[in-house]
Formats: C-alpha cells, sequence, structure tokens
C-alpha cells in the first residue's frame, strides 16, 4: 500500500458539551488500517477499527467503519471497546459547504503533503449519544466537519475552530513542503452574519505568528488574531508517512480570544470558551 491517510472531522457542539469524532483509513508501506479517534470533555481515545470494514470518501464526508457510519446527514454510533461505549445517532441539517475549496489552486498540486477540505462550516445537529453509559442530548445543536488526506500532517502548524451564534470561523497555518524547500502555509475562513472573510497564502496572506498560543496572520490591510488562553489539550494520533506513529495535542474546548482588524480597527472581535485549538509549533 502506497503510504497515506484519508479522515474526516465531525464537530459537534451544544451549550453542555462538545464531541469530535475522527474516522479515518491510513496505511504505510507495511500494512492498512482504520481507526475513530474520539475527543469528549477533556477525553480523548483512539479506538482501532478493521481496515477490511473500513472505507472513507474524500468526494464527501462519507466513511464507513464496521457498523458505524458517517455522512453529510448525519452519524449513526456502535463503538466499543476496552474504554469506550458509544451508541447513538445524530442528524444533521442542511451543511454549509464553501462555494471555492479552501486550499484554492493548491488542491490541485499532486504533490502537497496533506490536503485539507472543508464540508460544512456550520449545521443543525439533533440527536442522542450515550457515551460510556452518560446520555447526551443534542438538540438544534452546532455541528462543523473537515477532512485531510495525503501522506503527513505538516511537521509545524497551527489551526483553530469556533462555532458562535452569529457563524464560524476555522484559520490554520502550516510549513508546506515543496521539494527541497518549505513555505508558511495559511487558509483561513470567517463566517459572520452572512458576510465572508477569506485569508489564504494564493490571497496574498502570511502567516506573522505561530508561538505560544498566539497566532496572527495579515492579508493587505486586514489582520486576524487567535490567542489561546491556557494549556496543549488532548493527546490524538496523527500520520506520518501513512502511519499514525505521531502524537498532537488538540483544545476541543477551551477559551480563545479572536479579533479581525482592517487598517487597525476593529472589525469583529470574540472571547469563548469553546473553540478548538492545535498548536504544533516550537514554543
Amino acid at each position: 500500500m502506497k503510504p497515506s491517510f484519508c479522515g474526516w472531522y465531525f464537530k459537534v457542539q451544544s451549550s453542555e458539551c462538545s464531541i469530535a469524532l475522527i474516522p479515518a483509513v491510513h496505511g504505510s508501506t507495511e500494512e492498512s488500517a482504520a481507526s475513530l479517534q474520539i475527543l469528549w470533555g477533556e477525553q480523548s481515545g483512539v479506538i482501532p477499527m478493521r481496515a477490511d470494514r473500513a472505507a472513507v470518501s474524500w468526494a464527501s464526508p462519507r466513511a464507513i467503519l464496521g457498523e458505524n457510519l458517517f455522512c453529510s446527514r448525519g452519524v449513526s454510533l456502535s463503538v466499543r471497546s476496552a474504554h469506550w461505549n458509544i451508541q447513538g445517532v445524530l442528524r444533521f441539517g442542511p451543511l454549509q459547504p464553501l462555494h471555492m475549496p479552501i486550499m484554492g489552486p493548491f488542491a490541485l498540486l499532486p504533490f502537497m503533503e496533506c490536503s485539507h477540505r472543508i464540508a460544512s462550516m456550520k449545521h443543525r445537529v439533533d440527536g442522542t449519544l450515550f457515551v460510556n453509559g452518560k446520555r447526551i442530548r443534542f438538540e438544534n445543536a452546532e455541528g462543523y466537519i473537515e477532512g485531510d488526506r495525503g501522506r503527513s500532517f505538516p511537521r509545524e502548524y497551527a489551526w483553530s475552530q469556533c462555532l458562535f451564534p452569529e457563524g464560524s470561523l476555522m484559520l490554520a497555518a502550516a510549513r508546506v513542503p515543496v521539494g527541497p524547500i518549505a513555505f508558511p502555509g495559511v487558509i483561513a475562513l470567517l463566517r459572520i452574519r452572512g458576510r465572508e472573510y477569506r485569508f489564504a497564502s494564493y490571497l496574498g496572506a502570511r502567516l506573522v505568528s505561530a508561538r505560544g498560543g498566539w497566532m496572527e496572520i495579515r492579508q493587505r490591510n486586514l489582520v486576524l488574531t487567535a490567542e489561546r488562553i491556557g494549556q496543549a489539550g488532548q493527546p490524538l494520533n496523527a500520520p506520518v508517512c501513512g502511519a499514525m506513529t505521531r502524537t498532537i495535542h488538540e483544545n476541543l474546548c477551551c477559551p480563545v480570544r479572536y479579533q479581525l482588524r482592517k487598517d487597525g480597527s476593529i472589525l469583529w472581535e470574540l472571547e469563548t470558551d469553546r473553540a478548538s485549538f492545535e498548536l504544533e509549533y516550537p514554543c
């Protein structure tokens, strides 16, 4: 098998609880594998799944892991392992995809180490999950879906995502290798009250800083910042040449301050305790 991975990130958030489910297939030259990763509150876990009963689509957010189904209409779960017992069904409202892929022309380059896709910036979620004996009811909750595929996660990267009443946000920066060199790539999208702000390397955006819980990107006269308040989050597995041998950390729900400025004036700002954040740059 050619070293590769493909997976989707399904995030669900209510006023009382957040959970993220990451179904994926992955493999190195030696073996193929599949897994379901879970983030729930301050807990995280990895459940190995049978590769011969797993399939993940890149064309749309769809994955099958044994009896578990993930798609654009919802999620059906029946998971039992040594540490996790998850049962239930979640139903999604209409997804909110992007008018243009977030990676723009870079999505067409075959040598990219990792490609990123947003399937829905925000959608309604209803349903019930039973997680390790606890009943979690999602009623008029919110969801977000994104995906990644390629060979490896970037060696250095930062990422944040937030759902809030007026809209949603995703921003990411990464070291992007191209042959013997590498450049700092940037993608971000802020949707607020029907308006969209897009930042991207192909639009002239650049990374100003990604250190110590602070991210700052600039695109002409616009500046977008994110500041994590607190420490790194829960461990997750990430791919290196298709094998899930790397450990990264994600805060599923943590305090973050966001700000968008134009010519020095504040266009939008938000301080929330329900943002998601990963920072894999050196301190």
